[in-house]
């Protein structure tokens, strides 16, 4: 897949702030195959995941997402962590070589001693009580001139994003595999009012299917 060739699809609308959600799917709707959500992909998924980073002002990911990567994520801007429990490893590369500190979205319940921890090797943002509230947390982050977002999942981040009302568009692979199993869906969350979303344009890469959607005008 030529991804030069869609920069203009994939340019984020004036309209701010703006949450764009990417995410990978089997055919019957896993994210994983035995625990590995990059069994999934290819290189055409790789370099639109990478130029996806670059558009956007933050990438923000769940915990269990940023341990998978262990470091780094390659091409990305800012990145902004969701965690309750902050098991994070501050001493490892995602932090020690990060070209900027990251920001920690975490709540009031958050272990003072993990949390004291992450004030000296992160920016801080408390939401939420008991568990992060996402649509205060997207909203700081805004404030702060982070206003064209980009959500990775995992899926229970996405689900408290969706279910926030900031899931402004989607773009999804299908990965022409089926894998059966209990890997989660693209969302794994309480279920939410119903969201209408709009089919924005369609590109076949192989056996591949790259699909973009837009929340539904109301």
């Amino acid at each position: 897949m030529d991804v030069s060739a869609m920069l203009e699809e994939y340019a984020y609308p004036e309209t701010t702030p703006w949450l764009r959600a990417n995410m990978i799917e089997t055919l019957d709707g896993g994210i994983q195959y035995r625990g590995d959500t990059s069994a999934l992909g290819y290189e055409g998924d790789w370099a639109l995941m990478q130029h996806l980073r670059t558009l956007a002002d933050v990438v923000i990911m769940g915990a269990t997402t940023v341990r998978e990567y262990g470091t780094y994520p390659p091409a990305a801007p800012k990145l902004a962590i969701v965690s309750r429990s902050l098991r994070l490893d501050f001493d490892g590369p995602l932090f020690a070589d990060a070209p900027t500190p990251p920001i920690v979205i975490t709540c009031d319940t958050a272990p003072a001693e993990r949390l004291r921890e992450v004030e000296r090797r992160a920016e801080v943002m408390i939401c939420g009580t008991g568990a992060a509230d996402m649509g205060v947390a997207l909203q700081q982050l805004a404030d702060r001139g982070y206003v064209r977002q980009l959500c990775e999942g995992g899926p229970t981040v996405l689900a408290e994003v969706a279910a926030a009302g900031w899931l402004h568009e989607l773009c999804l692979t299908l990965s022409p595999i089926i894998t059966a199993g209990d890997a989660a869906r693209i969302l794994d969350g309480p279920v939410i009012d119903m969201q209408n979303m709009e089919l924005r344009h369609t590109v076949q890469d192989g056996n591949y299917l790259y699909l973009r959607y837009r929340k539904a005008k109301a």
